[in-house]
């Protein structure tokens, strides 16, 4: 992708992702995630119907007549995002998931900025890909959404379980964390309930509609994106295409349950289908 083609989808992906920000998700995204406690604003003088324990007795010794303090939410966060860039990213039928999850991270990040948080990256395979550090302002924004742009990653594969441990390591701070995958992934249990401990997880799951049940369409020549192996399926054949629908509907059951049971917000999001509706119905659920 040359400078031109790669400046035009950045400039195309703020122009939608802010003004999604700014017009529907700033309210929901600054209700759903809280500051982390209260911060002394300023004192003023009593006046009826205040709680006497707000009194401030020093100041009130000083002028000889009822102050109380008054106490502002601390707002500003630091939002994290994990996300998933590894082969299956690239697979999509009406739009590949890399695309929506661009989407959704430069969302993300234009709310936060807008409630004056500061914004990461974690980008990550089988391996930590690439680390941008927590910042605010629409130029790290931007930055952000050109690395997704981009982004090569060395290996294909994914693991979740990597990602989390290098964000405990590293994001010493308690942030929000928001991991946007596929969740395609070998256990990730313990060091997901770990980050969850230390931060606020949220899980975003990207997925395919082709991704849920095979077509009957005869022999279909496959390839697995992450490992590279070919092979042929008989999706004519009923019982292969149930047994594929039994992994697919436990792989969601198993991933709901472990959600639930870390205390991880969670939802899912398919592609080529509206992204707004799921994020919102899932701040509004906070």
């Amino acid at each position: 992708m040359d400078t031109t083609e790669l400046l035009k989808r950045v400039r195309k992906i703020e122009i939608k992702t802010k003004s999604l920000s700014k017009n529907i998700f700033a309210g929901e995204y600054h209700s759903a995630f809280k500051g982390r406690g209260m911060a002394f604003s300023e004192v003023r003088e009593y006046q009826f119907g205040d709680d006497i324990r707000s009194i401030d007795w020093n100041v009130t010794a000083r002028f000889n007549s009822p102050y109380i303090k008054i106490f502002e939410e601390e707002r500003e966060l630091t939002v994290i995002l994990l996300i998933d860039v590894s082969a299956s990213g690239t697979f999509g039928t009406n739009e590949v998931k890399k695309n929506l999850i661009t989407e959704i991270a430069a969302t993300l990040s234009f709310s936060a900025i807008q409630n004056n948080d500061k914004i990461g990256v974690i980008f990550f395979s089988d391996k930590i890909e690439k680390f941008i550090p927590p910042k605010k302002g629409k130029k790290h924004i931007l930055r952000i959404i050109r690395e997704l742009i981009v982004c090569e990653p060395e290996s294909k594969g994914t693991n979740v379980a990597v990602a989390l441990q290098y964000l405990t390591n590293a994001i010493k701070k308690r942030s929000t964390i928001f991991i946007i995958s596929d969740f395609i992934s070998t256990d990730f249990k313990k060091p997901l309930q770990i980050a969850n401990y230390k931060h606020e997880v949220v899980a975003l799951k990207i997925f395919d509609k082709r991704e849920t049940e095979l077509p009957a369409i005869g022999l279909i020549k496959m390839k697995d994106a992450e490992t590279g192996k070919k092979f042929w399926i008989n999706s004519s054949s009923k019982r292969q295409r149930n047994n594929y629908k039994k992994w697919w509907l436990a792989h969601e059951a198993n991933l709901k349950n472990l959600f639930s049971k870390t205390g991880v917000g969670y939802t899912s999001i398919q592609t080529g289908e509206d992204y707004v509706k799921p994020l919102l119905k899932f701040f509004k659920s906070r």
